[in-house]
């Protein structure tokens, strides 16, 4: 049976959902650790408080600490909202796009072994062209990268290059697994096959959030202009 234009959108939901739940460690650990550093601070000053006579410079560089802490705290919390598809943003320029995405996603690949090479053309934002709805282009810029982690053979390396003004194009490099690696558990770090993010669900999510990707072979291109009926 066909799926109905409804249930095809909470589907997208669905995808958006699990990529949300892969980077949540990476997200709750930019929260924690500056918590982590104002508790040690707080200590700190509990130990300074009885000192005589006491050391004023030493309390000022542990309140300036703290304050860039909370600073950092109150970005990280706000930065939750990106996440958000009803939240109008500023946009986001594709060498940034592309910076927040891998960041997000190299413990994970890193601890699978796998490689992530960005080229030279993405280092700088200078002079970038910055394009609407940061959170669907995060969305779809995590969905490529899932979806090409979760592929088979296994994934050993994947390069992210620009393509003209408005793409990027993502190469995956798949390495055969080692005769004695199979018939191994599954690798605890990748998605179980029926959550994993095949084909149709990165088209499905794509063709929920607007965007246009082409898949050939180990390589995945992603428009980041919305199509015209969006």
């Amino acid at each position: 049976m066909k799926a109905t234009p409804g249930a095809r959108t909470w589907m997208a939901a669905g995808v958006r959902h699990e990529l949300l739940t892969r980077v949540f460690p990476a997200l709750r650990h930019d929260l924690a650790s500056p918590i982590s550093v104002i508790r040690m601070a707080m200590l700190m000053f509990k130990h300074q408080v009885t000192a005589k006579p006491v050391d004023t410079p030493a309390w000022q560089e542990k309140i300036a600490l703290v304050e860039d802490q909370v600073g950092a705290l109150a970005r990280g919390v706000r930065s939750l909202r990106d996440w958000e598809l009803a939240v109008s943003d500023e946009g986001i320029s594709r060498s940034a796009l592309v910076a927040q995405c891998t960041a997000l996603m190299r413990a994970a690949f890193e601890l699978n072994g796998i490689g992530i090479h960005v080229a030279e053309g993405l280092a700088s934002e200078d002079g970038e062209e910055c394009f609407p709805s940061g959170a669907a282009l995060r969305y779809m810029c995590l969905g490529v990268l899932s979806h090409l982690q979760d592929g088979e053979p296994p994934l050993s390396a994947i390069r992210i290059e620009p393509e003209g003004r408005d793409a990027l194009r993502f190469h995956a490099t798949r390495a055969e697994a080692h005769p004695a690696e199979r018939g191994q558990p599954a690798d605890p770090h990748r998605a179980p096959r029926k959550l994993a993010i095949d084909a149709v669900a990165l088209q499905l999510l794509a063709e929920d959030l607007g965007y246009l990707v082409t898949l050939d072979a180990g390589t995945v291109r992603l428009a980041l202009a919305r199509s015209s009926n969006h």
